[in-house]
This record gives C-alpha cells, sequence and structure tokens, in this order.
C-alpha cells in the first residue's frame, strides 16, 4: 500500500529509555468515527455512566475512568474500527428483531458461512462501524450493556524508539509509516494509530499522547570495540538510528548500516544524518533503493556484495548483526544471504553455516526484531 514516511517527536516529562526500547501508543477513534456510531446505536455522546461488574470476579476495565462518558468510551476505550471476529457476528445475531438480517449474521457465524464471512469482512477490512451500518434494524436494538461484550478494547501498538535520550534528553522520537490503503470498498482503510498521530497539529494546541516505554528484544553490546552490523530497511532502520546516536556520543566507532527504500528521492527517511555521520567516519552507510534502476536492488543483495567485510567483522571483531523491519520476505532473504557469506568467505558447508547462524543466535550477536 501507498505509506507516507512521517518523523513524531515526543516530549516527555518524566522517563528513562534506553536504544532498543519500543514506545507502546495508546490510539483515539476519530471523532467523525465517534459521532457516527453515536448516531447508529442513539446514544448521547455526553452521558456520564457508572460501570458496575456482573460478578466480583470480574474486574472493570482499568483504563475506563468513574464515572465516564460516552464520547471518552467511544473515543479512547472501544475498537469500533476494528475488523470484528466470528463471535461479533455471532452475539450481534441475538439482540436482532429483523429475521432478514438475523439470518444473515447467524449464517456469517456459522461454520458453514466462513468463506462467505471472509469475502464480506476479512478481505475488504470491513470495519466494525461499516457492518452496523449494514445491519441497521439489528444496530439500533443493541443493548448498550452489552458494547464491552460485543467490541474489544482499542490495542496499544509498539514503535521501535527511533532515537536516543543521550542526544535528545527530553524526547521519544519515532518512525512512523501513516497507513493508507484500498481495497474493493469505496472508502480507504487507515491504520488506527498513525492516521490518528497524523491529524494532530501541536502548533494550534498541546496534544497529549498516552504512551508508554517497554523494554524491547534487540540488546546491543557495552564493549566500546565491538562493532554492530543492522540491516534496517524502510521504517526498521528506526531502532538503529537510537543505537548509532547513542553509540556515536559514547565514542563507539564500528556502526555498519545497511539501508534500503524505494528510491533515493522518495523515501530516504534520515538521510541528511546519515550522509553527515558518514562522513565524519563514525558511520559506515550501505544503501539499495528497489525502484532507481530497471533491476530491483535489495538490502540482501548489497550484504552479499559485501561478503569478505562481514565475514572479517563477524569471525575476527566478533560483531554483532541486527535485523529489523517487515517480517514477510526480507528477514528470511538477508539471513539466507549471510548464511551463503559464511559458506563464500569462510569455506563452511551449508550444515556448518546454519550451526554458526545458531551460535550467533544464542549468543546474541545475531537479533530479529520484525513486525507483520
Amino acid at each position: 500500500w501507498p505509506w507516507n514516511p512521517l518523523p513524531v517527536n515526543f516530549f516527555l516529562l518524566t522517563c528513562r529509555y534506553s536504544a532498543g526500547d519500543v514506545a507502546m501508543i495508546e490510539p483515539r477513534n476519530s471523532h467523525e468515527s465517534v459521532d457516527q456510531f453515536c448516531q447508529l446505536l442513539r446514544l448521547d455522546p455526553h452521558k456520564i455512566f457508572l460501570l458496575k461488574p456482573n460478578d466480583a470476579a470480574t474486574p472493570l476495565p482499568a483504563r475506563v475512568p468513574q464515572p465516564c462518558t460516552v464520547q471518552y468510551l467511544l473515543e479512547r476505550y472501544l475498537d469500533i474500527n476494528c475488523v470484528p471476529r466470528r463471535s461479533f457476528f455471532d452475539l450481534l445475531s441475538y439482540f436482532s428483531p429483523d429475521e432478514m438480517e438475523k439470518e444473515k449474521l447467524k449464517e456469517f457465524s456459522s461454520a458453514e458461512g466462513q468463506e462467505e464471512l471472509y469475502s464480506y469482512c476479512n478481505r475488504l477490512r470491513r470495519t466494525t462501524l461499516e457492518i452496523l451500518y449494514d445491519f441497521p434494524m439489528t444496530t439500533y436494538a443493541i443493548p448498550p450493556d452489552y458494547l464491552f461484550d460485543l467490541i474489544p478494547e482499542i490495542r496499544p501498538r509498539a514503535f521501535s524508539i527511533a532515537s536516543s535520550q543521550l542526544a535528545y534528553p527530553s524526547q521519544i522520537q519515532i518512525l512512523m509509516a501513516v497507513v493508507q490503503y484500498r481495497t474493493k470498498l469505496k472508502k480507504p482503510r487507515c491504520g488506527l494509530c498513525s492516521n490518528w498521530l497524523a491529524s494532530q497539529n501541536p502548533l494550534q494546541s498541546a496534544v497529549h499522547v498516552p504512551l508508554w516505554v517497554k523494554k524491547g528484544m534487540l540488546q546491543f553490546p557495552t564493549d566500546t570495540k565491538i562493532p554492530v552490523i543492522m540491516v534496517g530497511p524502510g521504517t526498521g532502520v528506526a531502532p538503529f538510528r537510537a543505537v548509532i546516536q547513542e553509540r556515536v556520543v559514547e565514542g563507539k566507532k564500528g556502526n555498519y548500516l545497511f539501508f534500503g527504500c524505494r528510491g533515493k528521492s522518495k523515501d530516504f527517511f534520515c538521510r541528511k544524518e546519515w550522509e553527515e555521520l558518514n562522513q565524519e567516519g563514525v558511520l559506515t552507510l550501505f544503501t539499495a533503493f528497489s525502484r532507481d534502476q530497471e533491476d530491483k536492488i535489495y538490502v540482501q543483495h548489497r550484504i552479499k556484495e559485501k561478503g569478505p567485510l562481514i565475514w572479517n567483522l563477524i569471525q575476527k571483531e566478533q560483531a554483532y548483526f541486527y535485523i529489523a523491519g517487515n517480517a514477510k520476505m526480507m528477514p528470511t532473504q538477508v539471513t539466507d544471504s549471510l548464511k551463503s557469506i559464511f559458506q563464500s568467505e569462510g569455506g563452511l558447508s551449508e550444515a556448518e553455516s546454519e550451526h554458526l547462524l545458531v551460535e550467533l543466535d544464542r549468543c546474541g550477536r545475531f537479533q530479529t526484531e520484525t513486525w507483520s
């Protein structure tokens, strides 16, 4: 899908984080979505309510204040724009006063109706809100008490922190792709968190973003002499920007970055920063721009080209090797390129190169952080 790069800065009051850590952000539904939901269910967004548990063993949702308004609940807690599960249609069918709508909902929730449900809902990424529009009689009959059973809570989104606190003491920076893509539905599909953040304008008024820091998967060496090889195409470069900033401040050299994107003039994230560090001799940068020539070139091709260097760094200098980015094909292809270097440069057999990779992984010298 088309995605637009967006660097985002958060200014913090008190928060500690390290390179490799992750920012967990709680997104919000748009005012437009909340208004549409209220109109469909005839809800007053300003109505105040108190939650009471059905039984003592069921705790109340921690993120819902007491008392709470309908507006707050829909904006910050219920995921009204998610693609619903099969159970949603099953529960919805019990509320339906309309026989045709009830029959269709029962069909979608049955074992026999799963292919049709996939075509109607999952393939098109149809949202809960859009489905409620398609079943107006049923939607009007939904008891507000069942909203918590019907609609899941909004999950926090994870973003690799793209800055070092040594370089930016009072900030957390992330590199975010604004997710917008099309299916056969008229309205484009939009990522909830990225579009909510992109819609904010801190120049007009202060924007408060609920977030917390979580320990990341990537761990980096503390020894100043150990080099690091980082492979981060696209927004996968985010955690490596943090560690490069940190290592530069600490005077650690031996920083090798393989960055890839579609075009040098299109989505070369942090280009000025990388080129300056490269000129200063504190970063060795290798780039792969897949669409800038007839034959597509990706990071795995650049890695193969630098086989002698990579083998020397890993075998003689005890370098750490990192991969971050989209989990679709890139991590496997980069790993295959690395194993081919073990064979071509180190003279290892296929089994021996596989064993070396396992050993590097076991001792933390081969690490990945990927997402789908």
